[in-house]
């Protein structure tokens, strides 16, 4: 090519949204992978409570193995882990330090910015449900049930969960949007039906959890793995009304500062 041939006008205008959103997301990637916190909470924390629960006696097999009650539940501990908690704080540290103003000048979307968390979010579940099923076949765990189904239910509870974290995010200050992740994180994780089958919680609670985000992923991916026909329609509308409301409360409420 000549030199009369080249070309050193820059381009007008902004990147492509599908661009915007891949770049975005390689970023947000590179910095989980970089946080030992977030780690923590996304990998190391679901697969010891895996190993742990796997061998504690109050986890009831009923006519299977202990190993097939625990697994599902863990995965949708994963799910709510990476999707809510972790995004949550994230989104509260990128609000204190004024990255999220920063993004507010750039071509970014606060849609685009929720897609391009989300698509690190489904990277990261990728890892993490490798991760629960090898070291699950390890303790005896054998594949079961109906995978696409379980696939579609951690996929609306990626949607429900992530939209919540932004809603939390736009809801609370950074500081009281990284208490309130944990303090929510916990609640569910003990009594929400996410790890323990509402079958083993007390009748009320196991009746409240069944209607709470973590319950409806935790009992469903129970069911469609430990065999039973198709999608169970109580989790996938439950999870489907708590998406559509934090993303409508996000719409409303979320600000880059």
């Amino acid at each position: 090519m000549s030199a009369t041939e080249l070309s050193f006008t820059p381009h007008a205008g902004a990147a492509p949204a599908t661009s915007q959103v891949l770049a975005q997301a390689r970023y947000e990637f590179k910095l989980v992978m970089r946080n030992g916190e977030q780690l923590l909470l996304t990998l190391i924390i679901p697969l010891f409570l895996l190993i742990g629960l796997t061998y504690m006696p109050f986890i009831k097999g009923d006519d299977q193995p202990r190993i097939s009650v625990v697994v599902p539940g863990i995965i949708a501990l994963a799910v709510m882990s990476t999707a809510f908690t972790a995004q949550a704080i994230s989104i509260g540290f990128d609000r204190r330090y004024g990255v999220l103003k920063l993004l507010g000048v750039t071509p970014l979307s606060r849609l685009r910015l929720l897609v391009s968390k989300t698509c690190t979010i489904l990277a990261i579940e990728a890892i993490q449900l490798v991760l629960i099923l090898v070291v699950a076949a390890g303790l005896g765990w054998r594949p079961g049930g109906n995978p696409v189904a379980a696939l579609i239910l951690i996929l609306l509870g990626t949607a429900s969960f992530s939209a919540l974290s932004f809603a939390l995010a736009g809801i609370l200050r950074a500081e009281a949007t990284l208490a309130a992740a944990n303090a929510i994180y916990l609640i569910l994780l003990l009594a929400g039906g996410t790890v323990i089958p509402r079958e083993q919680l007390p009748g009320w609670l196991g009746t409240f959890g069944e209607f709470l985000p973590s319950g409806a992923l935790g009992n469903g991916l129970r069911d469609v793995m430990a065999g039973e026909a198709g999608i169970p329609l109580v989790s996938v509308v439950v999870l489907i009304l708590w998406g559509a409301a934090g993303a409508a409360i996000a719409h409303r409420t979320f600000k880059w500062e």
